[in-house]
């Protein structure tokens, strides 16, 4: 199994221009196609700038890459035909650094089962501590998502919708509509979530 990025160790700058050369782009090819600034591209590359989840999908959806891949060392050749695995073995794709500064995201979890880009579905083990939110500006990618709450409290915002769901409450929706996910509560929540396609 290949070792899996700490979100903490990446060089975010670093690996967004290493994927952008790999792809022959220009700075300002990929802003035109991501739909920002070539001055951000610039900024995250020399690491003077964190981008947002929002920001940063943006960027990664005109590459193509999810952010799983993004955080991964995979290179895509884990083995396909895996079926069991074990706890230790979800691979963690929490890409702290790019929340929003300023927003309670410490122990947030994003846990994986096995390795998405050998898939054509995503399938996670998610945790919220209290307080954790994904950020105020809301987030979106190509996909559709499904969960349901293990245990706790989520608050989640889906475009101008917002509803508290508690243990055995679930969701799904059109991952392009933004939204969000805020655990107001003072206990954590658990969610087991799915997306397909893979693009988180």
């Amino acid at each position: 199994m290949s070792a899996q990025r700490s979100p903490s160790d990446l060089n975010i700058g670093g690996r967004l221009r290493e994927i952008r050369l790999a792809r022959r782009l220009s700075q300002r090819e990929l802003a035109r196609q991501s739909g920002v600034t070539n001055a951000l591209i610039s900024q995250i590359e020399q690491n003077h700038s964190s981008p947002s989840v929002a920001s940063l999908k943006r960027i990664l959806d005109a590459v193509p890459m999810s952010l799983a891949e993004f955080f991964s060392d995979s290179d895509g050749s884990g083995d396909p035909s895996k079926v069991f695995f074990s706890a230790s073995e979800l691979r963690e794709i929490n890409p702290l650094k790019i929340f929003h500064k300023g927003t309670d995201i410490k122990g947030i979890s994003l846990r994986q089962v096995g390795d998405s880009s050998e898939r054509r579905i995503q399938m996670m083990h998610e945790t919220y501590p209290p307080g954790a939110d994904t950020g105020a500006e809301l987030y979106a990618h190509e996909a559709e998502e499904a969960g349901i709450v293990v245990s706790g409290r989520i608050e989640v915002t889906v475009g101008s919708e917002t509803r508290e769901l508690k243990a055995g409450d679930g969701y799904i929706f059109d991952s392009r509509i933004p939204h969000r996910f805020h655990n107001r509560s003072d206990a954590a929540c658990i969610i087991v979530s799915a997306c397909t396609p893979p693009s988180f």
